[in-house]
């Protein structure tokens, strides 16, 4: 997604689908909250958060399915709020995550090396949990 290289990403979810997400949602985990954190830091500005949600919810055909506050709260979560995600099922997190850390990886203005030093972070935080 980071390279915006949809056919390898579509090549990829087969794959992962063929393979039935084994350290899938592990590797879509750790590249939500790198990215989260990446893109907002250690800012605790409730509206920036919410203004990035609302313009993720525009950009997808089906993001108005999302609940802001839920979107919001996954957001804040990764930022060190945890305990705003606990009602949350983790089929529809799972969901969000795709769609917070697509618009996170678009926005980004990536050099090579920013990258492969993601993507690196990325694999290294996703096998801690696998």
């Amino acid at each position: 997604m980071a390279r915006q290289d949809w056919g390898s990403v579509d090549r990829l979810l087969a794959e992962l689908n063929r393979l039935g997400w084994v350290g899938g949602s592990q590797t879509i985990g750790a590249a939500f909250a790198i990215a989260v954190n990446r893109r907002f830091g250690s800012s605790d500005d409730p509206r920036a958060v919410a203004s990035f949600v609302a313009d993720t919810r525009k950009r997808y055909e089906e993001g108005e399915q999302f609940s802001a506050l839920a979107m919001e709260g996954m957001i804040r979560a990764a930022l060190g709020e945890p305990d705003l995600i606990d009602d949350l099922d983790a089929e529809t997190a799972f969901s969000m995550q795709i769609a917070v850390l697509g618009t996170l990886l678009q926005d980004e203005e990536w050099t090579e090396a920013g990258l492969e030093e993601f993507i690196r972070k990325v694999e290294e935080t996703a096998a801690q949990y696998m």
